[in-house]
């Protein structure tokens, strides 16, 4: 049995060394949206993610030319046949004319760059699923919908925080030096 097991990755791996077969390893055929999207929180991709399910009726982890049309509909932004074979094909890298989950992140990439023109359909995607979602925050909940605006706005902008955050640091290391100043002229008043 553990025989059998090593002849045959042996003789994988001849067919690999004489090119009879590709040698793509299976761990290399996994994708992980958190590290290749580390512009985009974990929570963010889990909403984007939540919003590529609701779309792939087929649920074959595809949003085809079908549901596309029924997205952008359901968006308010309904689109001619051609823009939707266009928008598909802005964003489909492998060329499959459907939009997997990974190109479906491309989409929110390229918006946030300014890749899209506004009034395009991939733009109107963007900003149609990047709004505050209204039904989960509840019309009684203003506070909260205005909250959750602001926090979906300052979220947006990472630098400011790490700005901030720089500022907090300058500050504390010059409270230090000030301190440190401080006993050094003490010490040197024992001294004079």
């Amino acid at each position: 049995m553990a025989t059998d097991e090593l002849s045959k990755k042996l003789e994988r791996r001849v067919n690999i060394n004489e090119g009879e077969e590709n040698g793509v390893s299976p761990s290399t055929l996994v994708w992980n949206p958190y590290t290749e999207f580390k512009e985009f929180s974990r929570k963010e991709i889990k909403g984007y993610e939540k919003m590529f399910n609701t779309y792939d009726v087929g649920g074959d982890k595809y949003i085809d030319l079908l549901e596309l049309k029924h997205m952008m509909e359901k968006l308010g932004a309904p689109q001619t046949h051609l823009s939707l074979k266009n928008m598909i094909k802005e964003v489909d890298e492998d060329h499959d004319s459907k939009i997997s989950f990974r190109e479906f992140l491309l989409i929110f990439r390229k918006a946030a760059a300014g890749e899209f023109a506004e009034g395009t359909g991939l733009f109107e995607i963007y900003s149609q699923l990047s709004e505050v979602d209204v039904d989960k925050e509840g019309v009684k909940g203003a506070k909260n919908f205005f909250e959750a605006k602001i926090d979906t706005q300052s979220r947006s902008n990472k630098f400011e925080e790490e700005i901030k955050q720089e500022q907090e640091e300058k500050r504390k290391e010059l409270e230090e030096k000030k301190i440190r100043q401080a006993a050094f002229k003490e010490k040197a008043n024992l001294f004079a």
